[in-house]
């Protein structure tokens, strides 16, 4: 086994940098804390209708509590109101899909696509690790897939992060494109993942076609999705540059972009990709959160929690 390059920043990250990741999870409520309420875990127990979550105890009612937990029977005996408290149940098993192909060895902001998915990877695994959560999770690339079962442990976590940058270090651009991964992907994780997982997915944007959209309806049957998109800007827009060529193995491909309207085609097609994951995000009732190349991925991640908070009553 041959050992693992040092990294490039933002093209490649090496297995020290995704064990770093463990410092920065307080910075963004991915799970659920005594003292706070993710809203993520929120949208992931009213789906499971109620799974998820066991009684834990009775309070007096303080402002802002919601009314539908007032325990009446107790408010009854003892004349005051009190409401029920619930605790969220352990060792859930979450289950991380994420990309390294070759269509991600791509970026024009801050990194790669494949170090930003990497990155996330690595965030939510030792988050939920923290949250004593099962973690495990399938890197699949342009011809190959590992998988790691889901464990509360911290060397399974570390084995699935190993095999990520294994994965990262051996992208290149010269690599051929291979069959639908991303569907056999999902489709293994159909196979192993039992009802009340969470499967957060990690791929790129142009990967959801109509075979992995039926698969992802299926997984969603049984299972609890978020589904993380990647993009970097040059995916959307094209810059009017002149003309650009771009080149992989022996094929060669020249644009002008200084004709408008093919930069409107370009910035067209982006946007009905956007469109189709949002379609899908609503069908299934699953969060959805884009990523991108542009911002930092704990301020992204932050946003949009902080978008699926519910509003407060005027």
């Amino acid at each position: 086994m041959q050992p693992i390059a040092a990294s490039e920043p933002g093209i490649r990250v090496s297995l020290a940098e995704l064990i770093d990741m463990r410092h920065r999870i307080r910075e963004v409520q991915l799970f659920s804390t005594p003292a706070r309420r993710s809203p993520l875990v929120g949208l992931h127990h009213s789906k499971l209708r109620g799974r998820g979550v066991d009684f834990d105890q009775v309070r007096v009612y303080q402002p802002g509590d919601d009314v539908r937990t007032i325990d009446w029977r107790v408010t009854a005996r003892t004349q005051e109101p009190h409401t029920k408290l619930f605790h969220e149940e352990r060792e859930r098993p979450i289950f991380i899909l994420v990309e390294q192909s070759q269509r991600l060895f791509f970026g024009s902001g801050l990194a790669f696509k494949s170090v930003l998915a990497a990155q996330v990877a690595a965030l939510i695994g030792w988050a939920a690790l923290s949250h004593n959560d099962r973690v495990g999770g399938l890197v699949f690339g342009d011809n190959e897939h590992h998988e790691i079962k889901p464990r509360r442990s911290k060397m399974s976590l570390l084995q699935l992060l190993n095999r990520l940058v294994r994965a990262n270090q051996n992208l290149n651009s010269e690599i051929p494109a291979g069959r639908d991964t991303f569907g056999l992907a999902l489709r293994r994780a159909r196979e192993v993942l039992r009802p009340g997982s969470l499967a957060v997915v990690l791929c790129d944007e142009r990967a959801l076609n109509d075979s992995a959209e039926q698969q992802l309806t299926l997984l969603a049957r049984h299972t609890d999705l978020l589904l993380l998109p990647l993009s970097d800007p040059l995916d959307h827009a094209l810059p009017a540059a002149g003309l650009l060529q771009f080149s992989q193995r022996s094929a060669l491909l020249e644009l002008d972009t200084h004709n408008s309207e093919l930069r409107e085609t370009y910035h067209a097609l982006g946007e009905a990709r956007q469109a189709r994951w949002q379609v899908l995000a609503q069908k299934l009732g699953v969060p959805l959160f884009p990523l991108t190349t542009l911002n930092d991925p704990i301020e992204q991640l932050r946003d949009h929690l902080q978008g699926q908070r519910p509003r407060k009553k005027q």
